[in-house]
């Protein structure tokens, strides 16, 4: 008998209806210019939330009575949600046009390749990451969530990538740099917080040409020291804000916490005027790397317009909670020509400038 009413339309009805307002609701908190942890964090599986509204809609016409104006209203509320959804994800697909070039040479004196890793800090399989790091033999490699101990796993590195900068913690905001090109002018920066590190630097192509480097890794929004988001955001819209302002040659990259479809991410690729090298190609999920259910874009690659993509790669699943990124991009004349450079109205560049000093008061 109870499995009849557990089985029975009424309640597939009403369970229906509850995951169609949750569809709603998920959809709706990140209008809200809100940094609480709880409401950010749905930006993230923007892709998951859509998904889930279609199947819903496509339930409800056999459990609704659509002649009631509430369920008729809900089913039109869920679909708009639906469709919102598929609108912010939807520049990372095929179907949109790409915002970076594919390149016209591939000149190894103005090309530079970067391998951007989340090494994932109690993971000790770096006899893997070793494995990815010889696969793509990158110019550049950056890893963050590095300690002492993943310093000292790495240090063979140094033979082939003797220009490096170093900053083990062991509190997962570690970060090394290797590289084979010449780096000058290196800097670690303590942006907001004393425990997260930041590296700025200018590193020398082959043809001697200088590309500015910009390596981050913010606080991720969760419920116990990152309970809102503001030094996140602040941390990158700083570093958005320095880039605009030197108009040179410049590459930001790292584990921003935040997906490449979020309001804050959208806002520094406006604040830096940097390109985003997925738009038209792809998400690139990089994590999780052990949930296929629920992955997302946290490692991004931006760059200025005066370059263009050779190849870019989610890397294979290795031991870390993260996939890695690999990156190829050519130095080309003409190319900010070619290229769409994104910018901020001046509501968003105010906007700007209140996230930066919130996150300044906060810290």
């Amino acid at each position: 008998m109870w499995l009849d009413h557990l089985t029975s339309p009424y309640l597939v009805k009403i369970i229906l209806i509850i995951l169609a307002l949750s569809v709603v609701i998920m959809t709706g908190l990140p209008l809200l210019r809100f940094n609480q942890w709880w409401i950010r964090i749905l930006d993230f599986p923007r892709g998951q939330i859509a998904i889930a509204g279609v199947l819903v809609s496509g339930a409800c016409p056999f459990f609704l009575n659509f002649s009631n104006r509430y369920e008729a209203a809900l089913l039109g509320v869920l679909l708009l949600a639906v469709g919102y959804q598929i609108v912010r994800i939807s520049p990372y697909t095929r179907l949109k046009r790409k915002q970076v070039f594919p390149a016209q040479s591939r000149s190894s004196m103005k090309s530079l390749s970067l391998l951007v890793a989340n090494v994932l800090m109690d993971n000790r399989k770096s006899e893997s990451f070793l494995d990815v790091v010889r696969m793509y033999d990158p110019d550049v490699i950056l890893t963050v969530e590095a300690d002492r101990w993943w310093q000292q796993a790495l240090v063979a590195l140094e033979e082939s990538y003797p220009y490096t900068l170093k900053k083990p913690l062991d509190n997962t905001y570690g970060m090394l740099v290797f590289s084979r090109l010449k780096l000058v002018d290196t800097e670690i920066r303590f942006l907001l917080k004393d425990s997260i590190p930041s590296m700025h630097m200018r590193l020398i192509l082959r043809s001697g040409d200088p590309v500015y480097l910009h390596f981050v890794h913010p606080d991720p929004p969760n419920p116990v020291y990152a309970t809102e988001t503001t030094g996140r955001d602040a941390e990158l819209l700083i570093v958005g804000r320095e880039v605009k302002k030197r108009g040179k040659p410049t590459i930001v990259a790292g584990d921003f916490n935040d997906v490449a479809w979020s309001r804050t991410t959208s806002l520094f690729q406006k604040t830096s005027g940097l390109l985003d090298p997925r738009v038209g190609r792809g998400m690139y999920n990089t994590f999780n790397a052990k949930n296929l259910l629920l992955r997302w874009p946290l490692d991004h690659v931006f760059h200025s317009d005066h370059f263009k993509l050779v190849r870019m790669e989610r890397g294979p699943a290795w031991g870390s909670d993260h996939f890695p990124v690999f990156i190829q991009l050519n130095l080309e004349a003409g190319a900010e020509a070619e290229q769409e450079e994104p910018d901020t109205s001046p509501a968003e560049s105010r906007q700007v400038e209140e996230k930066i000093e919130e996150g300044r008061q906060e810290a």
